[in-house]
């Protein structure tokens, strides 16, 4: 007797019964909460999270549904750690250099200075040694990592002031990301600031903060930073490629059945692909507009960058006198870089060298 037949004369109840049809049990729902560190407005940032979710449920046809929530619905910008820790939350959408006051090695998941571009940061995590010794040391706070989508190289900052050699970063106060790029800057006489992107705004605006940095036009462009600082600096030295990551409890993801991990990891994929090529279509644009409303463009001074390189050495070699375990992610890094330096000397360096010199 065929398959079909059994179930038509035996019924479902009965064919579920004699457990000889374990495919047709329907999967449970799975209701997830996923909180942010960004505010909703920042619609490339959070957008990875909505996509995320949209994504989710598509693919499960609406059994596994996440739901989203913006920084200081469910807890403040930088509760997610401590409540993926304690297993009172699901998954976040953050960066992780926000949480080096735990440990530096954090922003070795998001960004550090000097470090590694959008292209070779996905080559180090999915095809290096990256994702793999960064999520066994985040194994000790409780959760796994997947790219949430990449900022590209960030712009250096909002300014009120000219910078204009190292001695113009004595005593100013920034809003920075903190950690490695935080005590680098303060080699230099930065007073660095970590607070969320909502607070700059005012805080420049009243002169508690002398600059900031975020992320680059599109996102500053929103939060009005060009009409309280004038002086846009360029490059983000401090972050050749932001990874914007999902933070996934552990306990929460080892529950899921077998498809709904792949749900996951697929999610994640199409969310942090959709990031930045948005970031490369919108910040040409708002760059534009912001020169248009006349905000001075400037790039960093040599000495500055160069300054910038020394202390960030310094940094590295301090660290990793003192834990092994930041000294052999820093390591593998670097190792990965050079090579991707030695290769762009004869790919993206050159061709982008050229097209840069036409008129297109």
């Amino acid at each position: 007797m065929d398959r079909r037949s059994l179930i038509k004369r035996s019924g479902i109840a009965g064919v579920l019964a004699a457990g000889i049809a374990p495919a047709v049990h329907a999967q449970a729902a799975v209701r997830w909460r996923l909180a942010a560190s960004f505010p909703k407005s920042l619609d490339t940032i959070f957008g990875s999270a909505e996509k995320f979710s949209q994504t989710v449920k598509a693919l499960s046809g609406g059994k596994f549904e996440v739901s989203v929530h913006p920084a200081g619905e469910l807890m403040p910008a930088f509760g997610v750690v401590d409540a993926l820790e304690k297993d009172t939350l699901e998954m976040a959408l953050t960066a992780a250099y926000y949480f080096t006051g735990k440990d530096p090695i954090f922003a070795f998941s998001c960004a550090v200075p000097f470090g590694l571009t959008t292209v070779q940061n996905m080559g180090w995590k999915n095809h290096g040694n990256g994702r793999k010794l960064l999520d066994a040391f985040f194994a000790k706070y409780n959760f796994r990592t997947l790219s949430a989508g990449n900022t590209t190289t960030q712009m250096g900052g909002w300014y009120r002031k000219e910078i204009k050699s190292p001695a113009d970063l004595k005593g100013l106060k920034m809003r920075l990301g903190g950690g490695v790029f935080g005590e680098t800057m303060a080699k230099l006489g930065v007073v660095a600031q970590n607070m969320p992107a909502g607070d700059v705004y005012q805080a420049l605006e009243k002169g508690t903060l002398d600059a900031s940095e975020f992320v680059g036009p599109y996102d500053d462009e929103k939060l009005g930073f060009n009409k309280v600082a004038p002086y846009y600096y360029y490059p983000g030295w401090w972050e050749g490629g932001a990874d914007l990551e999902f933070f996934i409890n552990n306990k929460a993801f080892e529950k899921l059945s077998a498809e709904n991990k792949a749900i996951v990891n697929a999610a994640a994929a199409v969310a942090a692909a959709d990031m930045i090529s948005k970031y490369q279509a919108v910040n040409p644009q708002s760059l534009k507009r912001l020169v248009a409303n006349k905000t001075q463009l400037k790039l960093f001074p040599k000495s500055i960058m160069d300054a910038g390189f020394k202390a960030s050495q310094e940094v590295y070699a301090e660290h990793s006198a003192k834990s092994p375990e930041f000294k052999k992610i820093f390591e593998d890094m670097r190792t990965f870089q050079r090579d991707q330096v030695l290769w762009n000397r004869f790919s993206e360096f050159p061709y982008n060298q050229y097209v840069n010199g036409l008129k297109l």
